[in-house]
């Protein structure tokens, strides 16, 4: 049978508590994070992360997708979190590998990383390697896919190609200015907002926890930016100064790793006009700090991006990621209000990260 007859959906939350990391992530150590990696091995990769901290573990059922699968949140207590997640756009395959890439770091470097040791002790870290799980594994099925961007899920009745624009799916000024509502278009908007059910999953989950989620990272490709609230021409954030701040001086962060530039602003300053992002959406409804990070390339490969890339990629996003939340941790819990001007500090504890991960698993 088919792949897609063998496959269910899950959307994980790992919640991981490392007492003692070598020990745990023995099972990890021969996972190659500088290849992109099929949905399986993704999910593989979670199973081994499950598998090693079983009493650490509990999952409840909190949603279905589009097609009745169910999705499954794994979680624990709850402190103050950053969110980040990645693969709404199925062809950006940069992006999961970066998810991924993220959270070894994390889990290789919280050991001997003071500040990330302190920050770790109160922020918990939701990620999502992949929230379009069915356009990703769409675009492994052949060439002729590669390039897919949307979900996968139905058309309406009055027209004929599957799939929405998640990205402009959600309830943030949705369907004003930078959609289509043709469902053939690759920004197709959908019916209505949060239409799909991996948008109603992100909306739902993150909306629960407004008063508990200070950042909210999403991770796309490409272009080199990193784009802040909003995506409508006509509409600012409150502090969109201070954004610009922290934005730009993860730029500068990011330029130091591999000498690459990345450009700061709104879409519609330095890319394109846009509605119903989730970007739009975290803002709107109050996390103060929003962004959308576009990784390499500017052009030369675009979605294409070679595997020889994937590593200095990852890296220097790496280190803008780890600029913006080490800013958000200092201004909640230290008082911190001046954007820092020099990289993170070297300091050790104990980390805590949530995972959610769309897993398609046979």
């Amino acid at each position: 049978c088919s792949l897609y007859e063998m496959c269910k959906l899950l959307l994980y939350s790992f919640t991981i508590y490392l007492h003692s990391l070598a020990e745990r992530l023995e099972s990890k150590r021969n996972y190659n994070y500088t290849k992109y990696h099929p949905m399986e091995e993704i999910y593989k990769w979670m199973e081994d992360v499950e598998r090693g901290n079983p009493e650490l573990v509990s999952s409840s059922v909190y949603g279905l997708t589009f097609e009745e699968r169910n999705i499954t949140l794994l979680k624990g207590r709850e402190k103050k979190a950053i969110w980040m997640d990645c693969g709404i756009h199925a062809r950006e395959w940069i992006a999961p590998a970066f998810c991924q890439w993220f959270v070894k770091e994390i889990l290789q470097s919280y050991k001997t990383n003071e500040k990330l040791t302190e920050m770790l002790q109160n922020l918990d870290m939701y990620v999502t390697p992949v929230v379009n799980v069915d356009g990703y594994m769409f675009t492994w099925t052949n060439e002729s896919n590669r390039l897919w961007r949307k979900s996968r899920s139905l058309p309406p009745s009055d027209c004929g190609c599957r799939g929405v624009d998640l990205n402009r799916n959600f309830n943030a000024n949705w369907g004003t200015v930078g959609v289509s509502y043709n469902c053939c278009d690759n920004t197709y908007c959908g019916t209505s907002p949060v239409s799909e059910p991996e948008a109603k999953a992100v909306t739902d989950f993150v909306g629960s926890r407004l008063n508990q989620i200070l950042c909210f990272l999403t991770i796309h490709s490409s272009g080199q930016l990193i784009l802040l609230p909003y995506g409508h021409p006509e509409i600012s954030a409150p502090n969109y100064d201070e954004l610009v701040a922290v934005g730009k001086e993860a730029a500068a962060e990011m330029k130091k790793v591999h000498g690459m530039d990345y450009t700061v602003g709104t879409s519609p300053q330095v890319l394109y006009k846009n509605s119903g992002s989730s970007r739009d959406w975290a803002r709107l409804v109050g996390i103060p700090f929003s962004y959308t990070f576009e990784l390499r390339d500017k052009g030369e490969f675009g979605h294409l991006l070679p595997e020889d890339q994937i590593q200095p990629a990852c890296e220097e996003a790496y280190a803008g990621a780890l600029s913006i939340i080490t800013f958000v941790h200092d201004k909640a819990f230290n008082n911190v209000t001046t954007v820092p001007n020099a990289a993170v500090t070297t300091v050790t504890v104990i980390l805590r990260i949530i995972l959610h991960v769309y897993i398609l698993y046979v």
